[in-house]
């Protein structure tokens, strides 16, 4: 099982970028997959999650400027980042789970993350 996030980098404040989470060694279809971050000096955090038909959560902190989506086919779960922040500068992991939900407990595989830095 492997899941490798990309899409990662510098950017200014009020870009955008979108991370890719690309998975293998499981049914895509079937799992749900989350997106996390870990700011520095602090703890990790879910961002936004997807289960494996269709429902999303965002936390406050991004809604309305996150977008969650799913392509099965490509076995590849995207993060649509808009209106980028400087608080939105962490490394952004993806994970899959079966449940749904941003508890970091239930996610069986992690990626090993990409930076997003927010700065100008």
């Amino acid at each position: 099982v492997q899941l490798v996030e990309s899409g990662g980098g510098l950017v200014q404040p009020g870009g955008s970028l979108r991370l890719s989470c690309t998975t293998s060694g499981f049914i895509l279809d079937s799992e749900g997959i989350g997106w996390f971050r870990q700011a520095p000096g602090k703890e990790r955090e879910g961002v936004s999650c997807i289960s494996n038909d269709d429902q999303t959560y965002y936390t406050d902190s991004v809604k309305g400027r996150f977008t969650i989506s799913r392509d099965n086919a490509k076995n590849t779960v995207y993060l649509q980042m808009n209106s980028l922040k400087p608080e939105d500068t962490a490394v952004y992991y993806c994970a899959a789970t079966l449940r749904f939900g941003v508890r970091q407990d239930e996610y069986d595989y992690w990626g090993q993350g990409t930076q997003i830095t927010v700065s100008s």
